[in-house]
């Protein structure tokens, strides 16, 4: 009983311990929010909301910053690289944080070592969309289009969801698709919608819009069971690939060594932002389901992801490049 009540004073003095050392802490500058795709995609879209909501408890001018390429890596290089003071924050996926190590041969970062979690901010669903002008109007229709001309239908990427995803689809459904890959998704997303590309998988963030005005298609979702965003949409398991789940994640990181007390503030921030119904509400407006988490429970989550895409890419018979 000693023992208990020791542990339970302990567990209950870290929590104003904790609270005391994020509202000691406050960034000296602008924070900046580094982003590892370009404008129109949906992380941007998320980073800009984020920086919206963070200015205000921060005490500081919050902005984006871009930094498209190379899968996402220029822009995580630049994050392990900045000063751990907590004025730079690395906005990004599963792209950076999960599959990368195994999409590449070579990335001069490491998604582990060399960053500081902070929270997670949700999740981003994919969609398997097609332009207007493509005849398929479900997934079983675009994979017999595939069967009559192996090798013909293509499928963009501007991200690694949408380079597994399209690479497990081919698989799974038995057919030849070649894959087109882009720097970022609108790009990718302009050329499916221009019929140089006849399909791609792209968030709701960035694709709803595209999809409301009639110049994309939607045939399915990309996860097990159908999205609350889009709950008319089949998934692609109801579709016809019944082993199908791949979605995308969003979390906030810092560098490597960042204070205690900076990650602190920035968790509660974040936290306590996304918390509050009218913004859940104003992020699935855009497409994105947003929840939240410790620090260290989004250390241990990336820990998981790694091995999750590591095996959906061996899978897809994905090869390092």
């Amino acid at each position: 009983m000693i023992a208990r009540r020791t542990l339970l004073g302990a567990a209950g003095a870290a929590f104003p311990l904790a609270r005391a050392r994020a509202q000691a802490w406050r960034p000296a500058h602008t924070v900046t929010l580094l982003v590892p795709f370009a404008g129109g995609s949906g992380t941007d879209a998320v980073a800009r909301i984020l920086a919206d909501l963070l200015a205000k408890p921060l005490g500081v001018p919050v902005v984006v910053d871009n930094r498209a390429g190379a899968n996402g890596s220029i822009a995580a290089q630049a994050a392990a690289r900045a000063a751990p003071d907590g004025t730079t924050l690395f906005v990004t996926t599963n792209t950076t944080h999960s599959a990368n190590p195994s999409l590449m041969k070579r990335i001069d970062y490491d998604p582990v070592a060399d960053f500081t979690p902070v929270a997670r901010v949700g999740n981003l669903p994919f969609m398997l969309v097609v332009g207007e002008q493509v005849p398929a109007r479900s997934l079983q229709e675009l994979l017999a289009m595939a069967r009559r001309k192996p090798g013909e239908v293509t499928y963009a990427s501007g991200n690694s969801t949408g380079i597994v995803a399209g690479a497990t689809m081919a698989r799974m459904g038995g057919v030849e698709m070649l894959h087109v890959p882009y720097r970022s998704t609108p790009p990718a997303m302009t050329d499916v919608m221009a019929g140089r590309v006849t399909c791609m998988f792209v968030d709701i963030a960035a694709g709803l819009s595209n999809i409301q005005a009639g110049k994309l298609r939607v045939l399915a979702m990309s996860t097990r069971t159908r999205s609350t965003l889009m709950p008319d949409t089949p998934s692609m398991a109801e579709a016809g690939l019944p082993d199908f789940d791949i979605t995308s994640w969003n979390g906030v990181f810092g560098p490597a060594r960042m204070p205690p007390e900076a990650t602190a503030t920035l968790n509660a921030a974040i936290r306590g932002a996304i918390e509050r119904p009218e913004v859940r509400k104003r992020f699935a407006d855009i497409g994105f389901e947003a929840f939240s988490g410790t620090p260290q429970e989004l250390g241990q989550f990336v820990q998981a992801e790694l091995v999750q895409w590591r095996q959906l890419i061996e899978a897809a018979g994905i090869e390092k490049e």
